[in-house]
This record gives C-alpha cells, structure tokens and sequence, in this order.
C-alpha cells in the first residue's frame, strides 16, 4: 500500500479543526475527553488535526501539557489517514524544541507563529522560519492581532513562500486588505503551485472558499469554527469544492459568520472566544465544562444567550444529532 500523501491532500483541500483543550474542574488535563474530541474530528471526515495551537491554548507551555496533549493526538490519528499540524510558537530555542517534538511524535508539519517576534525585521523573521523549516515542514500562519498576532506585509509572505519548507500558509488576520497581502506575496514567489492556502479568517469562512485571486484559492480552513459542528463543516467544504458557484453560498456564508460571532465573542473582542467553543462542546456533552487554563478566560455576559440564539436560527450549520448518536463510544 502507498503511503499516505499528506501533501497532496493539503494542496486537494480539507477541514482542519483546531484541536480545544479538555480540561477538568481542577484545570487538569481530562485525557479521556481529550481523546473523545479528537475521535469525534476524525469521525466527523476531518482531513487533518491541528493541536498546540490557538484554540487549544497557548498556556500549555506553561503547564508541560504540550507534549502530552500532541501525544494523546497522534495516538488517535495513528491509524488513520490524516494531516497532523502541530502549533509551534516562541523564541528560536522554544520553537525548535517544539518542532523536534512534534517530528519526534509523528506530526508532518509546524504551523508556526511569530508573536514571539513583535518587532523584528524581515531578515530575521525569515532566518527563523528557515531555522524551524530543517526540522520539519512548515505551515506558516498569519494570526490576527487581538489574539496577539503581528502585522506581516506582502513581502515577508512573498520571501516566505519561497522557502522550500513551506507547504501551506493559514490566512487568519481577520483582516481582508491583509489577507489580500498574503495572496499577493504567494502569487509572486513562483511557488503558487505549491503551496496549499487555508482560511483561517472565522468571520469570512466561505466567501474565502469561493473567491479566487489570480488564480489562487482557498482549499480548506484551518479553524476554530470548525472545531464545533465539525460534520456539517466537512459536508460544507465538499459541496463547495464541488459547485463554488452556486447562489446559495452568499447566504449561507452570513449564516456562519453570525454564528462565529456569537462562538468566538466578537462582542466582547474576542475575550471568550476558546470559552464560547468550550460551551458548545459542553452543550453536546464532549466536554464537561467550560474551564481554560486561565481562570479568567471565561464566557462573556451574554455569550450563552446568543450561541442559544444562532443554534436556533440555523439548525442546518449544527451536526447535534451526530454527535449524540457516537459521543458514547467516543468517550470509552
């Protein structure tokens, strides 16, 4: 049997859900909901896994639960055909380390972020990712600023895409004049081809998805929004994939923004965003609560009654039913 071809199933487009963090009552790691979730993302058709990132908090680092929580990952994915992304941040001492781990656990590929990096000049950042890049594949990740990203302008994307180590770039400043900098600097670097572009951007999921940029699309996101009502994302993305075109996405695509709103806080600048994905997966019964590693991340007033509120409006974006007919045999 051939081996499995991550890349190219990067480059044909996929549902990556970025992995949430489960935790108990005492902020413990709970392994066993940790090993539900990722067997409900596998389940639910995702192509890949994205763990160590964002959603699954940064703070891991903190508390020496990035390697248990990858590994807890990988064991699950072991036996199955997907994308394994691992978040790597931090200094070049922190981020190398991160990435040998990852390698060493099985992961094929650094989504790499540079907010350890909020001043330095483009030479340097380069140097870094090239650095990072020898360890193992990198998936390079513009993440927006009031979740601490920085400002990367088309050049920096444009000298990135150059580098052979990159396979993909995740566009998430939730920004669209930057986005546009990212695709510019892709579409320049003569490697266009060869590198998979994901949206990251929650608030403009399927406008990303059917829109095209000098011959450049999205093929799939790499999201936090995908990390709830991750079956009805998968379905989503195949009839995307399938008709692009079809009037109905328009529609569809406000639905989901409304809904993202509603998940990730936007009210309160995104200050209960992992919180408000906690609460869906609370609501399903994946997770047992809300609790992150900070004690002050939690739900924003309000934020219960308006995930209530788009649930209700759009049944149709909500995989409920799905969840509750496997969650049982997911948390054994």
């Amino acid at each position: 049997m051939a081996a499995f071809d991550w890349r190219a199933r990067l480059r044909a487009g996929t549902v990556i859900p970025a992995h949430p963090l489960a935790l108990t009552a005492e902020r413990k790691l709970d392994e066993r909901r940790q090993r539900a979730l990722t067997r409900y993302y596998l389940d639910a058709g995702a192509g890949g896994i994205a763990v160590g990132v964002h959603t699954t908090q940064f703070a891991i680092r903190d508390q020496g639960l990035y390697e248990p929580v990858l590994s807890l990952a990988a064991g699950e994915a072991r036996s199955h055909e997907v994308i394994r992304i691992a978040g790597v941040c931090g200094g070049r001492r922190q981020a190398l380390a991160e990435a040998e781990c990852a390698a060493r656990l099985g992961f094929d590929a650094a989504l790499l972020s540079l907010a350890a990096f909020p001043d330095t000049g483009l030479g340097e950042l380069i140097e870094h990712c090239k650095a990072v890049g020898e360890v193992m594949p990198l998936v390079g990740f513009y993440l927006q600023p009031a979740v601490g990203g920085r400002f990367l302008d088309k050049e920096f994307w444009r000298r990135f895409a150059t580098l052979e180590c990159v396979a993909a770039i995740k566009i998430a400043p939730f920004n669209r004049y930057y986005t546009l900098d990212v695709l510019r600097g892709v579409a320049e670097s003569g490697r266009a081809g060869e590198i998979a572009l994901y949206t990251g951007n929650d608030d403009h999921i399927v406008l990303d998805l059917i829109t095209t940029y000098q011959g450049l699309r999205m093929v799939g996101g790499l999201l936090g929004q995908w990390a709830v009502w991750t079956r009805r994302a998968v379905e989503m993305l195949k009839c995307v994939h399938q008709d692009p075109g079809a009037a109905e996405w328009r529609q569809v695509a406000t639905e989901l923004t409304d809904a993202n709103a509603a998940i990730f806080d936007v009210a309160h600048g995104f200050r209960g965003c992992v919180a408000g994905i906690h609460e869906v997966l609370r609501q399903q019964g994946l997770l047992e609560g809300t609790w992150c590693l900070d004690p002050n991340e939690t739900l924003s007033p309000g934020q219960i009654e308006e995930i209530a509120r788009v649930s209700a409006a759009y049944p149709h974006l909500i995989d409920n039913d799905f969840v509750a007919e496997n969650r049982d045999r997911w948390l054994r």
